[in-house]
Parts: C-alpha cells; structure tokens; sequence
C-alpha cells in the first residue's frame, strides 16, 4: 500500500514529503554516526561480522576500523550530503536518490541481516525516486 501511495499524482504531495521524509531521515542517521564518533568507535567493529564477502570483513577491519573516527565522519558526511541533497529538491534531488540507492545496494555487501532491511527499503525510495522523476 505504501508503494501505491508514493507513486499518486502531484496532487496528494506524497512526492514531496517523501523526499523530504527520506531526507530528514539521512540527516538523523549522519548526526547518529557522529553521535558513535563522539562516544566509542569501537561500536563500528562488529558491523562486517556478518558480511556476505570475506573481503568485505578484511577490508573493514583493515580500512575502516584503522582509522574509524575519520571513516564515521566520513560516513556521517555522506549521509548529510544525501539529506542535503534530498531537501534542496529539483536537479540535486535525482543526486540524492541515487546516492541513496547505491548507499542501500553497498550496504547489502554487510550481510544477510542488511538485506532485511535493505530490500524493502530500495522498494520504497527507488518507488519514491521514480514518482518524483515523473513529476
């Protein structure tokens, strides 16, 4: 019912307020990343235990895990971008969801429990994504 709502018409507004939606969410999770910085980077090392690719795991420790505060605000700057760029709307708004999409496809390379979260996630956004380009 969800996906039928974000593809109505203009009329409803349900585009705008789901890129907003979607946006507000990114800046909330960017402000959760500095959050873990700030607190303890060590909440990072367990993230790729589950990972679909042993490389994925090696890589995490070996890159992300070297250097995890530059790499969570990295990841918090990321996200703020998205949401930034969700809520300037027009042109920066097709950015946005793309990065979005992406985001949540690498994001599946962390294991089967991403993808419980991921699948109807890419359902909803690239849904949203889609309306919003028809606009």
């Amino acid at each position: 019912m969800t996906t039928t709502l974000l593809l109505r018409s203009d009329r409803t507004g349900l585009r705008w307020i789901n890129r907003k939606s979607v946006g507000c969410f990114y800046l909330f999770t960017a402000g959760i990343h500095v959050g873990i910085v700030a607190a303890d980077t060590e909440l990072y090392r367990p993230f790729a235990d589950g990972a679909l690719l042993g490389a994925v795991r090696s890589g995490w420790d070996a890159v992300f895990m070297a250097h995890p505060t530059f790499w969570g605000l990295a990841l918090a700057g990321g996200e703020l971008t998205l949401g930034l760029l969700l809520l300037a709307g027009g042109r920066w708004a097709r950015v946005g969801w793309a990065g979005v999409i992406a985001f949540h496809l690498a994001l599946m390379l962390f294991g089967w429990w991403a993808w419980v979260w991921c699948l109807p996630a890419l359902v909803l956004v690239t849904a949203a994504a889609t309306a919003e380009s028809r606009r």
